[in-house]
């Protein structure tokens, strides 16, 4: 997918949104860097504007106060549908109280998704995964500190969102998908051997 307007408006869009916000880490990047690479991923897989403008715009309904009103007339339609297909409900969403319905509310979302919806989903839990775990590789007790209590979630919820990707999705990035996720796991089950050993 090569270079549009489209694609300027929402890489100026997701700047400036994300302008205050960075990666959690031992370096503060900016959080803009997460949805470029996710963008890079996307565009690697599909040769649709959509998606990759969704890749670049898809945590700023969950991040930022921009609304799906205002996605929806500045990117149209099929944009919108990829990014609130992507969107976790409100922490303070009294119909999704606690993480775990929040959670449970997301995948059933996913289960729903179109093609590109599942795509971008695929490549931003690619650039997750990848960077939790160049982050920790050498560091699992820095790990245990930051995500100790919720290993277990994570690795569970990943796994659900693998089952849905694996049922539905049948472009390419499903295989590095995947491997991505195969490396994680056995991160996790590294980090789980750490733990025990306490």
């Amino acid at each position: 997918m090569g270079y549009s307007y489209a694609i300027e408006q929402a890489i100026r869009a997701a700047a400036v949104l994300h302008k205050d916000q960075v990666r959690k880490g031992s370096v503060p990047y900016p959080y803009i860097t997460h949805l470029y690479a996710v963008a890079m991923i996307v565009a690697d897989y599909v040769d649709d504007e959509n998606a990759v403008v969704g890749a670049l715009l898809h945590d700023t309904l969950e991040d930022t106060d921009y609304t799906l009103e205002e996605l929806t007339e500045d990117f149209g339609g099929p944009v919108a549908t990829i990014v609130s297909t992507l969107t976790e409900p409100n922490a303070q969403s009294t119909e999704y109280p606690n993480t775990a319905a929040r959670k449970k509310q997301y995948l059933k979302q996913l289960k729903g998704g179109n093609e590109h919806s599942l795509i971008v989903v695929a490549a931003d839990k690619i650039h997750n995964m990848r960077s939790m775990v160049e982050e920790y590789y050498e560091d699992h007790t820095r790990f245990l500190a930051d995500f100790g209590s919720a290993i277990d979630d994570r690795l569970r919820f990943y796994q659900e969102l693998s089952n849905i990707l694996n049922r539905s999705l049948k472009n390419a990035i499903l295989s590095e998908f995947n491997s991505v996720f195969a490396e994680y796991k056995q991160f996790i089950l590294d980090v789980e051997k750490k733990r025990n050993e306490y």
